[in-house]
């Protein structure tokens, strides 16, 4: 897979910083219209200590944030978003598949449905070996 974006590029765009960033790198980008990231997940995850000690589940809300931190780097990467920021303003259909463990690597597909100045929504599609494990439509605001 090529790398379009890699963390260090990600990081101008989106104002996350870890433990809370969910995105390694961007591999497609078709601005305005579709993008596709990816998340390693690994052992050393911050959230695994507490869900679940015993048996290593991604929470499915860090999958729909991963989605929605892809969907912030198409949206928020053009140059009359720069600089602003995206706020969730509403989740729809969400959708848990099948559990995301360690070792697996989230593909974040993300299509943007309708884009107006201040309002974005899409739909995002999480995978693991090419099988879907989360799907959602997310709508966001954006704000100065």
């Amino acid at each position: 897979m090529e790398t379009i974006m890699d963390i260090e590029k990600i990081k101008e765009i989106l104002p996350h910083r870890p433990p809370f960033l969910f995105v390694d790198k961007i591999i497609e980008l078709e601005p305005r219209k579709r993008i596709t990231g990816l998340k390693n997940v690994t052992a050393n995850e911050h959230f695994f200590q507490g869900h679940f000690p015993s048996r290593l589940v991604m929470p499915g809300v860090l999958i729909v944030e991963a989605l929605a931190q892809v969907c912030g780097v198409l949206v928020l990467g053009e140059e009359e978003c720069r600089g602003k920021l995206a706020f969730f303003a509403s989740i729809k259909e969400a959708r848990f598949k099948k559990p995301v463990v360690p070792g697996d690597t989230l593909i974040l597909e993300v299509e943007i449905l309708n884009h107006r100045s201040r309002i974005v929504s899409c739909s995002g599609i999480a995978k693991v070996d090419g099988e879907v494990v989360c799907e959602a439509e997310l709508m966001f605001g954006i704000v100065q």
